[in-house]
Protein backbone atom coordinates (compact mmCIF):
# COMPACT_ATOMS: atom_id res chain seq x y z
CA UNK A 1 0.00 0.00 0.00
CA UNK A 2 1.18 3.49 -0.79
CA UNK A 3 -0.38 6.73 0.48
CA UNK A 4 0.89 9.88 -1.16
CA UNK A 5 0.19 13.48 -0.17
CA UNK A 6 -3.15 12.77 1.49
CA UNK A 7 -5.10 15.65 3.00
CA UNK A 8 -8.41 15.18 4.80
CA UNK A 9 -10.60 17.60 6.71
CA UNK A 10 -13.51 16.95 9.07
CA UNK A 11 -15.80 19.96 9.05
CA UNK A 12 -13.55 22.97 9.58
CA UNK A 13 -10.75 20.90 11.09
CA UNK A 14 -7.84 19.80 8.92
CA UNK A 15 -7.10 16.29 10.20
CA UNK A 16 -4.51 15.02 7.72
CA UNK A 17 -1.96 17.37 6.15
CA UNK A 18 -0.07 15.74 3.31
CA UNK A 19 0.45 12.25 4.74
CA UNK A 20 2.83 9.86 2.97
CA UNK A 21 3.07 6.21 4.00
CA UNK A 22 4.37 3.11 2.23
CA UNK A 23 3.75 -0.39 3.62
CA UNK A 24 5.44 -3.10 1.52
CA UNK A 25 4.47 -6.75 1.48
CA UNK A 26 5.77 -8.56 4.55
CA UNK A 27 5.87 -5.47 6.76
CA UNK A 28 4.14 -4.79 10.08
CA UNK A 29 3.89 -1.03 10.61
CA UNK A 30 2.58 0.73 13.70
CA UNK A 31 0.91 4.14 13.62
CA UNK A 32 1.00 5.89 16.98
CA UNK A 33 -0.29 9.26 18.10
CA UNK A 34 -2.35 11.08 20.69
CA UNK A 35 -6.12 10.76 20.84
CA UNK A 36 -7.63 12.93 18.13
CA UNK A 37 -4.43 12.93 16.07
CA UNK A 38 -6.25 11.46 13.06
CA UNK A 39 -5.17 7.81 13.25
CA UNK A 40 -8.64 6.40 12.61
CA UNK A 41 -9.20 8.96 9.85
CA UNK A 42 -5.98 7.80 8.21
CA UNK A 43 -7.14 4.18 8.24
CA UNK A 44 -10.56 5.22 6.94
CA UNK A 45 -8.89 6.91 3.98
CA UNK A 46 -6.51 3.98 3.49
CA UNK A 47 -9.35 1.45 3.28
CA UNK A 48 -11.52 3.65 1.05
CA UNK A 49 -14.21 4.35 3.64
CA UNK A 50 -13.31 8.06 3.44
CA UNK A 51 -12.30 9.93 0.29
CA UNK A 52 -9.19 12.12 0.60
CA UNK A 53 -9.54 15.81 -0.15
CA UNK A 54 -6.21 15.59 -1.96
CA UNK A 55 -3.66 12.88 -2.61
CA UNK A 56 -3.78 9.25 -3.67
CA UNK A 57 -4.06 5.82 -2.07
CA UNK A 58 -2.75 2.79 -3.96
CA UNK A 59 -3.73 -0.67 -2.77
CA UNK A 60 -2.93 -4.06 -4.29
CA UNK A 61 -4.89 -7.23 -3.59
CA UNK A 62 -7.62 -7.85 -1.05
CA UNK A 63 -8.09 -5.72 2.07
CA UNK A 64 -9.10 -6.58 5.62
CA UNK A 65 -10.27 -3.75 7.88
CA UNK A 66 -10.86 -3.94 11.61
CA UNK A 67 -12.29 -0.61 12.79
CA UNK A 68 -11.96 0.49 16.39
CA UNK A 69 -15.71 0.18 16.89
CA UNK A 70 -17.01 -3.37 16.47
CA UNK A 71 -19.13 -3.88 13.35
CA UNK A 72 -21.04 -6.85 14.78
CA UNK A 73 -24.83 -7.16 15.00
CA UNK A 74 -25.99 -7.93 18.53
CA UNK A 75 -28.97 -10.00 17.31
CA UNK A 76 -26.87 -12.44 15.27
CA UNK A 77 -24.88 -15.38 16.58
CA UNK A 78 -21.18 -15.71 15.89
CA UNK A 79 -21.93 -18.44 13.34
CA UNK A 80 -24.47 -16.23 11.57
CA UNK A 81 -21.83 -13.51 11.28
CA UNK A 82 -19.43 -16.00 9.74
CA UNK A 83 -22.05 -17.23 7.25
CA UNK A 84 -22.91 -13.66 6.28
CA UNK A 85 -19.28 -12.72 5.66
CA UNK A 86 -18.65 -16.02 3.91
CA UNK A 87 -21.16 -14.94 1.28
CA UNK A 88 -19.74 -11.41 1.15
CA UNK A 89 -16.19 -12.70 0.66
CA UNK A 90 -17.34 -15.55 -1.64
CA UNK A 91 -15.54 -18.15 0.44
CA UNK A 92 -16.15 -21.84 -0.37
CA UNK A 93 -15.74 -22.92 3.26
CA UNK A 94 -15.32 -21.51 6.75
CA UNK A 95 -12.14 -23.46 7.39
CA UNK A 96 -9.96 -20.40 7.88
CA UNK A 97 -12.54 -18.73 10.12
CA UNK A 98 -12.66 -21.83 12.29
CA UNK A 99 -8.85 -21.89 12.49
CA UNK A 100 -8.83 -18.24 13.56
CA UNK A 101 -11.46 -18.92 16.22
CA UNK A 102 -9.17 -21.61 17.64
CA UNK A 103 -6.18 -19.26 17.45
CA UNK A 104 -8.05 -16.50 19.31
CA UNK A 105 -9.59 -19.03 21.74
CA UNK A 106 -13.31 -18.42 21.34
CA UNK A 107 -14.51 -21.42 19.32
CA UNK A 108 -16.93 -22.27 22.14
CA UNK A 109 -18.87 -19.07 21.39
CA UNK A 110 -20.03 -20.15 17.92
CA UNK A 111 -23.72 -20.33 18.80
CA UNK A 112 -23.87 -17.32 21.13
CA UNK A 113 -25.42 -14.03 20.09
CA UNK A 114 -22.99 -11.17 19.72
CA UNK A 115 -25.00 -9.09 22.19
CA UNK A 116 -24.29 -11.67 24.90
CA UNK A 117 -20.52 -11.65 24.38
CA UNK A 118 -18.06 -9.83 26.60
CA UNK A 119 -16.34 -6.77 25.17
CA UNK A 120 -13.12 -8.68 24.57
CA UNK A 121 -14.89 -11.54 22.78
CA UNK A 122 -16.86 -9.09 20.62
CA UNK A 123 -13.51 -7.63 19.61
CA UNK A 124 -12.23 -11.10 18.75
CA UNK A 125 -15.21 -11.49 16.41
CA UNK A 126 -14.58 -8.02 14.97
CA UNK A 127 -10.99 -9.01 14.20
CA UNK A 128 -11.98 -12.41 12.84
CA UNK A 129 -14.35 -10.84 10.31
CA UNK A 130 -11.48 -8.73 8.99
CA UNK A 131 -9.12 -11.71 8.66
CA UNK A 132 -11.28 -14.64 7.57
CA UNK A 133 -10.73 -14.08 3.82
CA UNK A 134 -6.92 -14.02 4.27
CA UNK A 135 -6.43 -10.51 2.85
CA UNK A 136 -3.19 -9.19 1.39
CA UNK A 137 -3.46 -5.89 3.28
CA UNK A 138 -4.63 -5.62 6.90
CA UNK A 139 -5.69 -2.30 8.42
CA UNK A 140 -6.29 -2.73 12.14
CA UNK A 141 -7.43 0.07 14.45
CA UNK A 142 -6.42 -0.90 18.01
CA UNK A 143 -7.61 -4.45 17.31
CA UNK A 144 -6.75 -5.83 20.77
CA UNK A 145 -9.03 -3.56 22.83
CA UNK A 146 -10.52 -5.55 25.68
CA UNK A 147 -8.25 -8.56 25.16
CA UNK A 148 -6.87 -10.35 28.19
CA UNK A 149 -3.12 -10.98 28.32
CA UNK A 150 -3.33 -14.45 26.76
CA UNK A 151 -5.37 -13.20 23.80
CA UNK A 152 -3.11 -10.17 23.50
CA UNK A 153 -0.14 -12.51 23.04
CA UNK A 154 -2.12 -14.70 20.65
CA UNK A 155 -2.88 -11.63 18.54
CA UNK A 156 0.77 -10.66 18.19
CA UNK A 157 1.78 -14.24 17.38
CA UNK A 158 -0.88 -14.26 14.66
CA UNK A 159 0.23 -10.86 13.33
CA UNK A 160 3.84 -12.09 13.12
CA UNK A 161 2.78 -15.20 11.17
CA UNK A 162 0.73 -13.11 8.74
CA UNK A 163 3.64 -10.71 8.25
CA UNK A 164 6.02 -13.60 7.65
CA UNK A 165 3.55 -14.96 5.06
CA UNK A 166 3.94 -11.73 3.10
CA UNK A 167 0.94 -9.73 4.27
CA UNK A 168 1.11 -5.93 4.61
CA UNK A 169 -0.16 -4.92 8.05
CA UNK A 170 -0.90 -1.53 9.60
CA UNK A 171 -1.83 -1.41 13.28
CA UNK A 172 -2.96 1.77 15.00
CA UNK A 173 -1.74 1.70 18.59
CA UNK A 174 -1.33 4.01 21.56
CA UNK A 175 0.54 1.43 23.64
CA UNK A 176 4.26 2.12 23.91
CA UNK A 177 5.13 -1.34 25.21
CA UNK A 178 4.04 -3.08 21.98
CA UNK A 179 6.57 -1.29 19.75
CA UNK A 180 8.91 -4.27 19.68
CA UNK A 181 6.36 -6.15 17.55
CA UNK A 182 6.66 -3.74 14.61
CA UNK A 183 9.10 -3.54 11.73
CA UNK A 184 8.65 0.23 11.80
CA UNK A 185 6.68 2.75 13.82
CA UNK A 186 5.47 6.12 12.52
CA UNK A 187 4.08 8.94 14.62
CA UNK A 188 1.05 10.95 13.54
CA UNK A 189 1.19 14.47 14.94
CA UNK A 190 -0.75 17.55 13.84
CA UNK A 191 -1.87 15.79 10.68
CA UNK A 192 1.58 14.70 9.55
CA UNK A 193 3.58 11.48 9.82
CA UNK A 194 7.19 11.59 10.89
CA UNK A 195 9.81 9.70 8.91
CA UNK A 196 9.37 6.72 11.22
CA UNK A 197 11.75 4.57 13.20
CA UNK A 198 12.85 1.01 12.74
CA UNK A 199 11.45 -1.08 15.56
CA UNK A 200 13.02 -4.45 14.81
Amino acid sequence: MRIEGVWKSRGRSQVLRGVDLTVPAGALVGVVGENGAGKSTLLGVAVGELAPDRGTVLRAGSVGYCPQRAVVNDTLTVEQHLRLFQVAYRLPTLTRAQELMDTLAFADCLHRRAGALSGGTRQKLNLLLALMHDPDLLLLDEPYQGFDWDTHQRFWDLAARLRDAGRSIVVVSHLLHVREHFDAVVHLHEGRLDAGEQAR
